[in-house]
């Protein structure tokens, strides 16, 4: 089990720096090797494969639900058969830990 899915998410409004490029890499390891950085390790994003559009939306809910407990939501892209999760912390125009906890979390969905 990852260490990242063991933390709870932390309010975060701001006043500290993002992660740099070289601390988010080191927490990828924790991921599945899915998810990718993307922008100059601001975003961090994974796109879900589904049979139909059904089972793409359940599975939606289920991140909301997790989101919901952690306090810190992803952008979702919902299609015909597709979930796509963008991560980033906007209080700070980047990513923060909180970022790879919810993934690790979506992961264990």
């Amino acid at each position: 089990m990852s260490e990242l899915r063991k933390k709870k998410c932390v309010p975060c409004e701001g006043g500290v720096p993002p992660l740099t490029p070289a601390q988010a890499e080191g927490l990828m390891a924790e991921l599945n090797d899915d998810w990718m950085l993307v922008d100059g390790a601001h975003l961090l994003v994974r796109e879900f494969r589904f049979k139909d559009f059904a089972d793409a939306m359940a599975f939606a809910n289920k991140i909301a639900v997790v989101a919901e407990e952690e306090g810190h939501h992803p952008d979702l892209s919902i299609g015909w058969g597709s979930v796509g999760v963008e991560l980033s912390t906007h209080a700070i125009g980047g990513l923060s830990e909180n970022d790879f906890i919810l993934a690790a979390k979506i992961d264990a969905l």
